[in-house]
Protein backbone atom coordinates (compact mmCIF):
# COMPACT_ATOMS: atom_id res chain seq x y z
CA UNK A 1 0.00 0.00 0.00
CA UNK A 2 1.11 3.56 -0.73
CA UNK A 3 -0.26 6.39 1.37
CA UNK A 4 0.08 10.05 0.33
CA UNK A 5 -0.74 12.65 2.97
CA UNK A 6 -1.28 16.42 2.97
CA UNK A 7 -1.61 16.64 -0.81
CA UNK A 8 -3.19 19.60 -2.52
CA UNK A 9 -5.43 18.85 -5.54
CA UNK A 10 -5.77 21.08 -8.60
CA UNK A 11 -9.03 22.52 -7.21
CA UNK A 12 -7.25 23.56 -3.99
CA UNK A 13 -8.68 20.89 -1.65
CA UNK A 14 -6.33 19.05 0.76
CA UNK A 15 -6.50 15.25 0.84
CA UNK A 16 -4.88 12.03 2.00
CA UNK A 17 -4.85 9.24 -0.59
CA UNK A 18 -4.37 5.49 -0.20
CA UNK A 19 -3.37 3.24 -3.10
CA UNK A 20 -3.89 -0.54 -3.20
CA UNK A 21 -3.94 -3.08 -6.04
CA UNK A 22 -3.17 -0.47 -8.74
CA UNK A 23 -6.21 1.62 -7.72
CA UNK A 24 -6.89 4.62 -5.53
CA UNK A 25 -8.62 2.92 -2.59
CA UNK A 26 -9.32 5.97 -0.43
CA UNK A 27 -9.49 9.76 -0.82
CA UNK A 28 -10.21 11.58 2.43
CA UNK A 29 -9.85 15.09 3.79
CA UNK A 30 -6.29 15.64 4.91
CA UNK A 31 -5.75 14.68 8.55
CA UNK A 32 -2.18 15.94 8.93
CA UNK A 33 -1.13 12.57 10.39
CA UNK A 34 2.36 11.36 9.45
CA UNK A 35 2.30 7.92 11.06
CA UNK A 36 3.41 4.77 9.20
CA UNK A 37 4.99 4.39 5.73
CA UNK A 38 3.81 7.44 3.84
CA UNK A 39 4.74 10.00 1.22
CA UNK A 40 4.41 13.39 2.86
CA UNK A 41 3.10 15.70 0.14
CA UNK A 42 3.08 18.87 2.28
CA UNK A 43 3.56 21.84 -0.05
CA UNK A 44 2.97 19.72 -3.15
CA UNK A 45 0.11 19.26 -5.57
CA UNK A 46 -1.26 15.82 -6.48
CA UNK A 47 -2.33 15.53 -10.11
CA UNK A 48 -3.29 12.77 -12.54
CA UNK A 49 -0.32 11.43 -14.51
CA UNK A 50 0.41 13.33 -17.73
CA UNK A 51 -0.46 11.83 -21.13
CA UNK A 52 1.47 12.58 -24.32
CA UNK A 53 -0.07 11.97 -27.74
CA UNK A 54 3.13 12.66 -29.68
CA UNK A 55 6.47 11.05 -28.76
CA UNK A 56 9.30 9.81 -30.96
CA UNK A 57 11.05 6.86 -29.32
CA UNK A 58 13.20 5.97 -32.38
CA UNK A 59 13.31 2.25 -31.54
CA UNK A 60 13.48 0.17 -33.70
CA UNK A 61 16.23 1.53 -35.91
CA UNK A 62 17.76 4.56 -34.20
CA UNK A 63 18.58 3.25 -30.76
CA UNK A 64 21.58 5.63 -30.65
CA UNK A 65 19.11 8.52 -30.29
CA UNK A 66 16.47 6.88 -28.04
CA UNK A 67 15.06 3.52 -27.01
CA UNK A 68 11.66 2.64 -25.62
CA UNK A 69 13.33 2.22 -22.21
CA UNK A 70 15.28 5.50 -22.27
CA UNK A 71 12.24 7.35 -23.64
CA UNK A 72 10.05 5.85 -20.91
CA UNK A 73 12.60 6.96 -18.30
CA UNK A 74 12.57 10.48 -19.74
CA UNK A 75 8.77 10.44 -19.74
CA UNK A 76 8.55 9.47 -16.08
CA UNK A 77 11.03 12.19 -15.12
CA UNK A 78 8.67 14.62 -16.86
CA UNK A 79 5.57 13.34 -15.05
CA UNK A 80 4.13 11.23 -17.88
CA UNK A 81 2.39 7.95 -17.11
CA UNK A 82 1.37 7.37 -20.75
CA UNK A 83 3.07 8.23 -24.03
CA UNK A 84 2.22 7.58 -27.67
CA UNK A 85 5.05 6.41 -29.90
CA UNK A 86 5.10 7.86 -33.43
CA UNK A 87 5.49 5.58 -36.44
CA UNK A 88 8.59 7.01 -38.15
CA UNK A 89 10.91 4.30 -36.87
CA UNK A 90 13.14 2.11 -39.06
CA UNK A 91 11.45 -0.13 -40.06
CA UNK A 92 8.39 2.09 -40.06
CA UNK A 93 5.59 1.07 -37.68
CA UNK A 94 3.27 0.23 -40.58
CA UNK A 95 2.55 -3.43 -39.72
CA UNK A 96 1.12 -5.33 -36.78
CA UNK A 97 4.55 -6.87 -36.14
CA UNK A 98 6.34 -3.56 -35.56
CA UNK A 99 3.64 -1.97 -33.38
CA UNK A 100 3.50 -5.15 -31.28
CA UNK A 101 7.29 -5.02 -30.85
CA UNK A 102 7.09 -1.44 -29.56
CA UNK A 103 4.15 -2.33 -27.31
CA UNK A 104 6.07 -5.24 -25.75
CA UNK A 105 9.19 -3.13 -25.25
CA UNK A 106 7.02 -0.64 -23.36
CA UNK A 107 5.63 -3.41 -21.16
CA UNK A 108 9.17 -4.69 -20.52
CA UNK A 109 10.30 -1.23 -19.42
CA UNK A 110 7.36 -1.07 -17.01
CA UNK A 111 7.65 2.64 -16.28
CA UNK A 112 4.66 4.06 -18.15
CA UNK A 113 2.12 3.07 -20.78
CA UNK A 114 3.71 3.05 -24.24
CA UNK A 115 0.99 3.19 -26.90
CA UNK A 116 2.22 2.73 -30.48
CA UNK A 117 0.88 4.99 -33.22
CA UNK A 118 0.64 3.26 -36.59
CA UNK A 119 1.64 4.75 -39.94
CA UNK A 120 -1.13 5.90 -42.28
CA UNK A 121 0.78 4.83 -45.39
CA UNK A 122 3.37 2.16 -46.14
CA UNK A 123 6.83 3.41 -45.27
CA UNK A 124 5.22 6.83 -44.50
CA UNK A 125 5.68 7.51 -48.22
CA UNK A 126 2.13 8.73 -48.78
CA UNK A 127 1.43 6.36 -51.67
CA UNK A 128 -0.47 3.32 -50.27
CA UNK A 129 -2.44 2.78 -47.09
CA UNK A 130 -0.59 0.78 -44.45
CA UNK A 131 -2.04 -2.25 -42.65
CA UNK A 132 -4.45 -0.13 -40.62
CA UNK A 133 -6.88 -2.92 -39.74
CA UNK A 134 -4.15 -5.37 -38.76
CA UNK A 135 -2.56 -2.79 -36.45
CA UNK A 136 -5.95 -2.01 -34.92
CA UNK A 137 -6.58 -5.73 -34.30
CA UNK A 138 -3.07 -6.38 -32.89
CA UNK A 139 -2.26 -6.63 -29.17
CA UNK A 140 -1.18 -2.98 -29.41
CA UNK A 141 -4.81 -2.10 -30.32
CA UNK A 142 -3.70 0.92 -32.36
CA UNK A 143 -6.32 3.67 -32.72
CA UNK A 144 -4.17 6.64 -33.76
CA UNK A 145 -2.46 6.64 -37.16
CA UNK A 146 0.03 9.22 -38.38
CA UNK A 147 2.78 9.69 -40.94
CA UNK A 148 4.24 12.37 -38.69
CA UNK A 149 7.47 13.73 -40.05
CA UNK A 150 5.67 13.59 -43.38
CA UNK A 151 2.32 15.00 -44.40
CA UNK A 152 -0.32 12.76 -45.97
CA UNK A 153 -0.35 15.16 -48.88
CA UNK A 154 -2.51 13.21 -51.37
CA UNK A 155 -6.14 14.18 -50.69
CA UNK A 156 -7.48 10.87 -52.00
CA UNK A 157 -5.20 8.84 -49.71
CA UNK A 158 -6.21 11.08 -46.79
CA UNK A 159 -9.89 10.60 -47.57
CA UNK A 160 -9.51 6.82 -47.77
CA UNK A 161 -7.63 6.76 -44.46
CA UNK A 162 -10.34 8.79 -42.73
CA UNK A 163 -12.99 6.46 -44.13
CA UNK A 164 -11.12 3.33 -43.09
CA UNK A 165 -10.40 4.24 -39.46
CA UNK A 166 -13.95 5.43 -38.92
CA UNK A 167 -15.05 1.77 -38.72
CA UNK A 168 -13.28 1.33 -35.38
CA UNK A 169 -13.39 4.94 -34.09
CA UNK A 170 -9.79 5.54 -35.06
CA UNK A 171 -8.06 8.88 -35.60
CA UNK A 172 -5.80 10.21 -38.33
CA UNK A 173 -3.21 12.54 -36.79
CA UNK A 174 -1.98 14.81 -39.55
CA UNK A 175 1.37 16.53 -39.86
CA UNK A 176 0.01 19.54 -41.75
CA UNK A 177 2.63 20.59 -44.29
CA UNK A 178 1.98 21.10 -47.98
CA UNK A 179 5.22 19.66 -49.46
CA UNK A 180 5.16 21.78 -52.62
CA UNK A 181 5.21 24.95 -50.52
CA UNK A 182 8.06 23.81 -48.27
CA UNK A 183 10.71 22.50 -50.67
CA UNK A 184 14.06 22.86 -48.86
CA UNK A 185 12.36 25.02 -46.21
CA UNK A 186 14.51 25.57 -43.13
CA UNK A 187 12.62 27.96 -40.86
CA UNK A 188 9.56 30.18 -40.63
CA UNK A 189 9.09 32.40 -43.69
CA UNK A 190 9.19 35.98 -42.50
CA UNK A 191 11.44 38.92 -41.74
CA UNK A 192 14.02 36.78 -39.90
CA UNK A 193 14.38 34.24 -42.73
CA UNK A 194 14.71 37.10 -45.23
CA UNK A 195 17.37 38.78 -43.10
CA UNK A 196 19.55 35.72 -42.46
CA UNK A 197 19.05 34.05 -45.83
CA UNK A 198 17.47 30.71 -44.90
CA UNK A 199 14.71 29.31 -47.16
CA UNK A 200 11.32 30.12 -45.62
CA UNK A 201 8.48 27.88 -44.50
CA UNK A 202 5.26 29.82 -45.00
CA UNK A 203 2.39 29.59 -42.53
CA UNK A 204 0.05 28.92 -45.45
CA UNK A 205 1.77 25.55 -46.05
CA UNK A 206 0.40 24.39 -42.69
CA UNK A 207 -2.93 26.18 -42.91
CA UNK A 208 -3.78 24.90 -46.40
CA UNK A 209 -3.57 21.28 -45.23
CA UNK A 210 -5.48 22.00 -42.01
CA UNK A 211 -8.29 23.60 -44.03
CA UNK A 212 -8.37 20.77 -46.57
CA UNK A 213 -8.40 18.04 -43.95
CA UNK A 214 -11.08 19.74 -41.86
CA UNK A 215 -13.33 19.69 -44.93
CA UNK A 216 -12.45 16.05 -45.65
CA UNK A 217 -13.21 15.07 -42.04
CA UNK A 218 -16.56 16.85 -42.25
CA UNK A 219 -17.38 15.12 -45.52
CA UNK A 220 -16.44 11.65 -44.28
CA UNK A 221 -17.72 12.24 -40.72
CA UNK A 222 -14.51 10.89 -39.27
CA UNK A 223 -12.03 11.92 -36.55
CA UNK A 224 -9.10 14.18 -37.40
CA UNK A 225 -6.31 15.29 -35.08
CA UNK A 226 -3.99 18.13 -36.10
CA UNK A 227 -0.44 17.64 -34.85
CA UNK A 228 1.69 20.53 -33.55
CA UNK A 229 -0.31 23.58 -34.63
CA UNK A 230 2.03 26.58 -34.97
CA UNK A 231 0.20 29.46 -36.65
CA UNK A 232 -2.45 31.99 -35.69
CA UNK A 233 -4.31 31.13 -38.91
CA UNK A 234 -4.32 27.43 -37.95
CA UNK A 235 -5.96 28.27 -34.61
CA UNK A 236 -8.69 30.23 -36.43
CA UNK A 237 -9.37 27.33 -38.81
CA UNK A 238 -9.72 24.87 -35.91
CA UNK A 239 -12.00 27.31 -34.05
CA UNK A 240 -14.21 27.51 -37.17
CA UNK A 241 -14.26 23.72 -37.52
CA UNK A 242 -15.34 23.21 -33.92
CA UNK A 243 -18.13 25.74 -34.29
CA UNK A 244 -19.39 23.64 -37.22
CA UNK A 245 -19.32 20.51 -35.07
CA UNK A 246 -16.57 18.81 -37.09
CA UNK A 247 -14.73 16.02 -35.24
CA UNK A 248 -11.36 17.75 -35.12
CA UNK A 249 -8.91 17.98 -32.23
CA UNK A 250 -5.55 19.70 -32.10
CA UNK A 251 -2.31 19.85 -30.14
CA UNK A 252 0.37 22.43 -29.48
CA UNK A 253 3.93 21.74 -28.34
CA UNK A 254 5.52 23.47 -25.35
CA UNK A 255 8.30 24.91 -27.51
CA UNK A 256 5.79 26.58 -29.80
CA UNK A 257 4.18 28.19 -26.71
CA UNK A 258 7.46 29.85 -25.70
CA UNK A 259 10.10 30.14 -28.43
CA UNK A 260 10.08 32.32 -31.57
CA UNK A 261 11.89 32.36 -34.90
CA UNK A 262 14.14 35.20 -33.69
CA UNK A 263 16.21 32.57 -31.88
CA UNK A 264 17.37 31.24 -35.26
CA UNK A 265 19.39 34.45 -35.89
CA UNK A 266 22.59 32.76 -34.64
CA UNK A 267 22.05 29.68 -36.86
CA UNK A 268 22.12 27.35 -33.84
CA UNK A 269 20.51 24.07 -35.03
CA UNK A 270 19.15 23.41 -31.55
CA UNK A 271 16.28 25.67 -32.71
CA UNK A 272 15.73 23.74 -35.94
CA UNK A 273 12.39 21.99 -35.65
CA UNK A 274 9.53 20.77 -37.86
CA UNK A 275 7.19 22.64 -37.96
CA UNK A 276 9.39 25.67 -37.35
CA UNK A 277 9.37 28.23 -34.57
CA UNK A 278 7.05 31.04 -35.61
CA UNK A 279 6.52 34.70 -34.61
CA UNK A 280 5.51 36.20 -31.28
CA UNK A 281 2.04 36.86 -32.75
CA UNK A 282 1.68 33.12 -33.47
CA UNK A 283 2.92 32.22 -29.98
CA UNK A 284 0.28 34.43 -28.34
CA UNK A 285 -2.46 33.03 -30.60
CA UNK A 286 -1.44 29.49 -29.64
CA UNK A 287 -1.55 30.36 -25.94
CA UNK A 288 -5.01 31.89 -26.33
CA UNK A 289 -6.19 28.88 -28.34
CA UNK A 290 -4.96 26.49 -25.65
CA UNK A 291 -6.53 28.55 -22.87
CA UNK A 292 -9.88 28.56 -24.72
CA UNK A 293 -9.77 24.84 -25.43
CA UNK A 294 -9.75 25.43 -29.20
CA UNK A 295 -6.43 23.60 -29.02
CA UNK A 296 -7.33 20.54 -26.98
CA UNK A 297 -4.02 19.27 -25.68
CA UNK A 298 -0.34 19.89 -25.14
CA UNK A 299 1.84 17.28 -26.84
CA UNK A 300 5.62 17.19 -26.61
CA UNK A 301 6.69 16.09 -30.11
CA UNK A 302 9.71 14.73 -28.21
CA UNK A 303 12.20 14.28 -31.06
CA UNK A 304 15.55 12.94 -29.86
CA UNK A 305 18.63 13.12 -32.09
CA UNK A 306 22.18 12.00 -31.44
CA UNK A 307 24.82 14.70 -31.07
CA UNK A 308 26.27 14.36 -34.57
CA UNK A 309 22.86 15.15 -36.09
CA UNK A 310 22.52 18.43 -34.18
CA UNK A 311 26.07 19.62 -33.58
CA UNK A 312 26.72 20.62 -37.18
CA UNK A 313 25.89 23.39 -39.65
CA UNK A 314 22.23 24.41 -39.83
CA UNK A 315 21.42 23.03 -43.28
CA UNK A 316 22.77 19.57 -42.44
CA UNK A 317 21.18 19.32 -38.99
CA UNK A 318 18.12 17.21 -38.20
CA UNK A 319 14.79 18.78 -37.29
CA UNK A 320 13.58 18.25 -33.73
CA UNK A 321 13.84 18.88 -30.00
CA UNK A 322 13.48 16.70 -26.91
CA UNK A 323 10.63 17.74 -24.68
CA UNK A 324 9.30 15.10 -22.28
CA UNK A 325 11.20 16.37 -19.24
CA UNK A 326 10.54 20.07 -19.76
CA UNK A 327 6.95 20.08 -21.09
CA UNK A 328 5.13 20.43 -17.79
CA UNK A 329 7.33 23.26 -16.57
CA UNK A 330 7.13 25.17 -19.85
CA UNK A 331 3.33 24.98 -19.72
CA UNK A 332 3.40 26.23 -16.12
CA UNK A 333 5.63 29.13 -17.19
CA UNK A 334 3.61 30.12 -20.26
CA UNK A 335 0.05 29.35 -19.14
CA UNK A 336 -0.18 29.18 -15.32
CA UNK A 337 2.28 31.92 -14.36
CA UNK A 338 0.67 34.21 -16.97
CA UNK A 339 -2.80 33.51 -15.49
CA UNK A 340 -4.09 32.26 -18.83
CA UNK A 341 -5.00 28.86 -17.35
CA UNK A 342 -5.78 27.36 -13.96
CA UNK A 343 -4.32 24.14 -12.59
CA UNK A 344 -7.55 22.33 -13.44
CA UNK A 345 -7.17 23.61 -17.03
CA UNK A 346 -3.60 22.26 -17.13
CA UNK A 347 -4.80 18.86 -15.91
CA UNK A 348 -7.46 18.89 -18.63
CA UNK A 349 -5.03 19.75 -21.46
CA UNK A 350 -2.14 17.53 -20.34
CA UNK A 351 -3.93 14.51 -18.87
CA UNK A 352 -7.72 14.23 -19.17
CA UNK A 353 -8.23 15.41 -22.77
CA UNK A 354 -5.33 13.52 -24.38
CA UNK A 355 -6.46 10.31 -22.64
CA UNK A 356 -10.03 10.87 -23.88
CA UNK A 357 -8.93 11.57 -27.46
CA UNK A 358 -6.79 8.44 -27.59
CA UNK A 359 -9.17 6.23 -25.59
CA UNK A 360 -6.62 5.45 -22.87
CA UNK A 361 -9.10 4.21 -20.25
CA UNK A 362 -6.57 3.85 -17.41
CA UNK A 363 -5.22 7.37 -17.80
CA UNK A 364 -6.44 10.92 -17.30
CA UNK A 365 -8.93 10.00 -14.59
CA UNK A 366 -10.09 12.18 -11.74
CA UNK A 367 -8.48 11.53 -8.37
CA UNK A 368 -11.23 9.52 -6.73
CA UNK A 369 -11.81 6.14 -5.11
CA UNK A 370 -11.49 3.21 -7.53
CA UNK A 371 -9.71 5.33 -10.15
CA UNK A 372 -6.48 3.91 -11.62
CA UNK A 373 -3.46 4.96 -9.58
CA UNK A 374 -1.52 6.98 -12.18
CA UNK A 375 -0.49 10.07 -10.27
CA UNK A 376 2.22 12.73 -9.96
CA UNK A 377 3.35 14.98 -7.14
CA UNK A 378 4.52 18.46 -8.06
CA UNK A 379 6.32 21.10 -6.04
CA UNK A 380 4.47 24.04 -7.59
CA UNK A 381 6.54 26.62 -5.72
CA UNK A 382 9.86 25.03 -6.70
CA UNK A 383 11.95 25.66 -9.81
CA UNK A 384 14.83 23.93 -11.57
CA UNK A 385 17.50 24.72 -14.11
CA UNK A 386 17.58 22.76 -17.34
CA UNK A 387 20.96 21.10 -17.89
CA UNK A 388 21.47 18.89 -20.92
CA UNK A 389 23.81 16.55 -19.13
CA UNK A 390 21.15 15.73 -16.52
CA UNK A 391 18.39 14.76 -18.97
CA UNK A 392 17.26 11.12 -18.78
CA UNK A 393 16.78 10.94 -22.55
CA UNK A 394 19.66 9.44 -24.54
CA UNK A 395 19.60 12.64 -26.60
CA UNK A 396 20.35 16.09 -25.22
CA UNK A 397 18.89 18.37 -27.91
CA UNK A 398 16.85 20.63 -25.64
CA UNK A 399 16.36 24.28 -26.61
CA UNK A 400 15.85 25.19 -22.93
CA UNK A 401 19.47 24.71 -21.75
CA UNK A 402 20.26 27.01 -18.81
CA UNK A 403 16.67 28.16 -18.42
CA UNK A 404 15.10 28.29 -14.95
CA UNK A 405 11.67 26.71 -15.11
CA UNK A 406 8.87 26.56 -12.51
CA UNK A 407 7.27 23.37 -11.16
CA UNK A 408 9.30 20.37 -10.02
CA UNK A 409 7.91 16.87 -10.50
CA UNK A 410 9.13 14.96 -7.46
CA UNK A 411 7.18 11.69 -7.48
CA UNK A 412 5.33 9.55 -10.02
CA UNK A 413 3.04 6.62 -9.30
CA UNK A 414 2.34 4.42 -12.32
CA UNK A 415 -0.19 1.61 -12.13
CA UNK A 416 -0.04 1.74 -8.35
CA UNK A 417 3.79 1.58 -8.20
CA UNK A 418 6.15 4.34 -7.18
CA UNK A 419 8.40 4.76 -10.25
CA UNK A 420 9.87 8.18 -9.38
CA UNK A 421 10.72 9.14 -5.80
CA UNK A 422 12.28 12.53 -5.03
CA UNK A 423 13.19 12.86 -8.73
CA UNK A 424 14.95 9.46 -8.81
CA UNK A 425 13.73 6.52 -10.94
CA UNK A 426 13.05 3.70 -8.46
CA UNK A 427 11.04 1.01 -10.22
CA UNK A 428 10.02 -0.60 -13.50
CA UNK A 429 10.60 -4.08 -14.87
CA UNK A 430 14.15 -3.57 -16.08
CA UNK A 431 16.00 -4.11 -12.87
Amino acid sequence: MIKIINAKLADGSMVDVEIQNNLISKVIKSSGSKSGEVIDATGKMLLPGLVDLHTHLREPGREDAETVLSGSTSAVAGGYTAISSMANTNPVADTAGVVEQIYRLGKDAGLCDVNPIGAVTKGIKGEQLAELGAMADSIAAVRIFSDDGNCVADPLIMRRALEYVKTYNGIIAQHAQEPRLTINAQMNEGSVSARIGLPGWPAIAEEAIIARDILLAEHVQSRLHICHVTTAGGVELIRWAKKRGIQVTAEVTPHHLLLTDELVENYDPIYKVNPPLRTQKDVMALREGLAEGVIDVVATDHAPHSEEHKDCEWQAAAFGMVGLETAFSVVVKTMIDSNLMSWTDLVDRMSIKPAQIAGYKQQGQTIAENSPANLILVDTAGSWQVERKNLKSKSKNTPFEGMNLPGVISDVIYNGKLVLSNRVIVNGNHG
